[in-house]
């Protein structure tokens, strides 16, 4: 049974209200917070929102302030909430978070970020095949999942064993590997593989795929997925590449005056998928995702206002050497900001 698709992106998976320390330090001396909101897939849902496409946000929230402020926020972004579903039994998952990069091993080193979750028994963890319906997830051109919701409880992973199951009618699968180790401390995080097969493109960092599963570079990660038309390799500040069709294209990313790293990965991911609707060229959709990965880096949160799409492909459409001199900081999505090249 196929679904006319009515929107771009449908995306699916839990978001929580994240509070971030107002001022440095470690969680345990940092006396205030801000509130905001993080969670992988509303990240995309909502920057492919702003960047000109329909996104709709398939979840659960509880009914709750904290439910109701994700509903909203993440509405106010342009996404459809239609499909997000409250729980009366179950709380709005949360979490705490100091500034910095996202560890990819349980190994605490310097300069990485305090991450304090508290979502178990979540609204979101609740998911599962019989509370997802068809006509929601097979809803647009795409349908974007990470390998984070897999982990959250057992019914999660039955929800995604049968999203990421190869049947006709289905749209565009896009899989985000998202490794997160304190998700997967005790289990097997060779299931994001198994999960990345049945899909039609996949995004996964070189670092998070030596961390899981032992790969050692782009190459050996192509090898091991064979399956999906698509596989998008993160290589950090060295840029990223793309196998599809064939083709391997190697795309090396803008030097980027760096705020927080937090929401990078969601943007990239949003970025390539805005390009990948546009049906353009795979060394484009590389470039739009550097760009897009650009803007949230330069912002401590989460979500960053993207260049309009005119800015973005002006950037994308520059020479090698052009590529390969551009520099953004704070501000660079403004087109009256100068862009240092």
């Amino acid at each position: 049974m196929s679904v006319t698709p009515s929107v771009d992106v449908v995306c699916l998976g839990e978001s929580m209200v994240t509070f971030v320390p107002a001022g440095e330090g470690r969680l345990a001396d940092v006396p205030a917070f801000h509130r905001s909101i993080g969670g992988a897939e509303s990240n995309v849902a909502c920057t492919l929102a702003r960047t000109g496409h329909s996104a709709r946000w398939v979840s659960r929230v509880g009914a709750d302030g904290f439910g109701d402020h994700l509903v909203d926020t993440i509405a106010g972004a342009g996404v459809d909430v239609g499909a997000v579903q409250r729980d009366p039994h179950r709380p709005t998952g949360i979490y705490f978070r100091t500034a910095g990069e996202r560890a990819t091993t349980l190994d605490a080193a310097p300069g990485r970020a305090e991450v304090v979750y508290y979502r178990k028994g979540s609204a979101a963890s609740a998911l599962s095949p019989a509370l997802v319906q068809r006509r929601d997830v097979w809803a647009g051109r795409v349908l974007h999942l990470t390998g984070i919701t897999c982990a959250l409880s057992a019914t999660c992973k039955a929800l995604m064993r049968r999203l990421t199951h190869r049947e006709p009618g289905r749209p565009l699968v896009s899989f985000d590997v998202n490794h997160r180790p304190a998700l997967w401390h005790g289990a097997d995080p060779w299931l994001l593989a198994e999960l990345a097969r049945g899909c039609d493109l996949v995004f996964v960092g070189e670092d998070e795929a030596q961390a899981a599963w032992g790969l050692p570079d782009a190459d050996a990660i192509r090898a091991a997925l064979p399956e999906p038309a698509t596989v998008v390799v993160k290589q950090g500040a060295a840029g990223a590449t793309v196998f599809s069709g064939g083709e391997r294209v190697h795309v090396p990313a803008p030097t980027v005056d760096v705020v927080a790293h937090v929401g990078a990965g969601d943007a990239f991911a949003a970025g390539f998928l805005s390009a990948t609707l546009r049906g353009l060229p795979l060394r484009g959709r590389l470039r739009h995702g550097h760009l897009l990965a650009a803007a949230a880096l330069t912002v401590p949160g989460d979500l960053a206002a993207p260049p309009d799409r005119a800015h973005a492909d002006a950037l994308a459409a520059l020479d090698d050497t052009a590529w390969g001199r551009l520099r953004l900081g704070p501000g660079w999505t403004r087109q009256d900001e100068e862009v240092r090249r």
